[in-house]
């Protein structure tokens, strides 16, 4: 949900085509008994300027996609403590992770956003245009119960090591993966982080594991591709 620091959100017709055109990451992720699929990025979104290191672990077991994202270099640790699951945590410093299971560009995919102080945010996104384009439809399914759901977060600050470190569980049943299918199964996902200060507040310094060429997440055609093997 960023679109920050004066970004224009208009997809022009030459941009769209060469977004659709543009080569992916990929990564391999293996089952969690056997070790993790690791991704790092350092640039930022939209201009691949140098950005504080970030790295997320993939892997999965019978039940769950899990997920630990951990943010280097971190000074501020910012976030509203008013904030609560759901609320817009995304203006303040996050790390998240946008899921589909198949391999297309998708229109709908799940959103997970987790802050220094562990409140979460989760929702199913519906974006037909696949860009987020002006005067598109845009809609937000949230998932309210996550805890019920099985979605869960645990975030650990280390203030003296400049990181932040949440690890992250999240249903298969979600994406229609049935227990212990997992293993062969094919994804598009993204992987995002904000840094903000009460300096710079409300604007943000964006980073992705593939950015995007807009200060704009949701732009599906940059997803990387994701192989549970």
């Amino acid at each position: 949900m960023k679109m920050l620091l004066g970004s224009l959100l208009t997809v022009a017709s030459a941009v769209s085509a060469t977004v659709i055109t543009s080569k992916v990451p990929s990564l391999k992720a293996p089952a969690c008994s056997v070790g993790k699929g690791t991704v790092q990025y350092n640039k930022s979104v939209p201009n691949k300027t140098d950005f504080p290191k970030t790295q997320v672990d993939v892997c999965y077991d019978d039940k769950s996609i899990r997920l630990t994202f951990t943010a280097f270099e971190e000074t501020n640790f910012y976030f509203n403590a008013s904030q609560t699951t759901n609320d817009a945590i995304w203006q303040y410093e996050v790390m998240e992770a946008f899921i589909y299971h198949g391999t297309n560009d998708p229109k709908t995919y799940l959103e997970f956003e987790v802050s220094p102080n562990n409140v979460t945010f989760q929702a199913w996104i519906y974006n037909p245009s696949k860009v987020r384009a002006a005067g598109a439809p845009m809609d937000t399914s949230f998932l309210t119960q996550p805890l019920v759901d099985g979605l869960t977060a645990d975030t650990t600050l280390d203030r003296a090591a400049n990181t932040w470190t949440s690890s992250a569980t999240i249903p298969l049943g979600l994406f229609n993966v049935d227990d212990g299918q997992a293993k062969g199964t094919q994804w598009r996902m993204n992987f995002f982080r904000t840094v903000v200060s009460p300096e710079i507040f409300p604007d943000q310094i964006l980073g992705a594991w593939n950015p995007t060429n807009e200060s704009n997440f949701h732009m599906t055609p940059f997803f990387g591709k994701v192989f549970f093997v």
